[in-house]
């Protein structure tokens, strides 16, 4: 595919979707956000792209939201009617919050690699993703209080249910920063690597292990742990009950079950 903003790579069943404004930072404009959600909506479409990795080219890897992209945006949606200009601004959050949500949706997990700086809606973007992964000296802040706004992407609903309530708070309050190395103690990522080089051949290698798994289970595994996250333990039981009932009976499984018998590695279909 062709975007302006990003690029998109795939090779081996691993796509690679690249936050490509380097001399800006990767900061997300007007153009960079629609992007995000035809690139992700392409991973979930296209059978041989079974695992994506979102990582940002140049120096940094988010470094949040293009402010001239905000400015504009207010002069763009205000009108003579104070009432209706607020709406517009409520459907345009809305949009925004619909794009990150396409990580989410999409049923192929997302592996977020981390250099440089992560902030402000860089921060709202890796929370959408399944994994984060970042390098020691990696610097990622909830910026939004620095410029007066109340984050509304997704950072404020999504980072509480990873790192815990208080540390979120504090992080928001202050928009301190916080290294690889303690977004790591704090489990906002998994696992912290020296340099970009060894981050990126990391994730890699993790990205190809859950290729080679079947891509109907993890598609399911993706589902369910999203779907329990945001719902009750007898919910979550009786929603995978009736997705296995659906889906265990596959080709995959079988497979999987010759592959053991055979003392080989199963081969899946995409």
């Amino acid at each position: 595919m062709e975007f302006e903003t990003l690029t998109v790579d795939l090779q081996d069943h691993i796509a690679t979707v690249t936050l490509n404004r380097p001399e800006k930072g990767n900061a997300m404009n007007a153009v960079m956000w629609p992007e995000i959600r035809q690139a992700f909506e392409w991973v979930d479409r296209t059978p041989e792209a079974r695992v994506a990795i979102l990582q940002g080219e140049g120096k940094h890897f988010c470094t949040g939201i293009d402010l001239q992209m905000m400015l504009g945006l207010l002069q763009q949606i205000k009108g003579d009617c104070g009432g209706r200009t607020r709406d517009e601004l409520r459907n345009v959050i809305l949009d925004m919050q619909g794009t990150l949500t396409s990580l989410e949706r999409c049923r192929k997990p997302v592996l977020a690699a981390i250099h440089g700086a992560c902030i402000g809606g860089g921060i709202d973007l890796i929370c959408c993703a399944d994994m984060r992964y970042a390098t020691e000296d990696a610097v990622l802040c909830i910026k939004e209080i620095d410029i007066g706004m109340t984050a509304d992407v997704g950072t404020l609903q999504r980072l509480p249910k990873l790192i815990g309530e208080g540390v979120v708070r504090e992080l928001a309050y202050t928009g301190r920063n916080v290294s690889g190395t303690e977004a790591a103690a704090l489990r906002l990522v998994n696992r912290t690597f020296e340099t970009r080089e060894a981050l990126m051949d990391g994730v890699r290698e993790i990205a190809a292990t859950i290729a080679a798994k079947s891509p109907l289970s993890i598609r399911g595994t993706k589902e369910m742990i999203t779907y329990a996250r945001d719902h009750s333990v007898a919910d979550g039981l009786t929603y995978v009950a009736t997705w296995n009932a659906a889906m265990l009976m596959s080709a995959d499984l079988q497979e999987a079950l010759q592959a053991g018998l055979q003392k080989r590695e199963p081969i899946f279909r995409d």
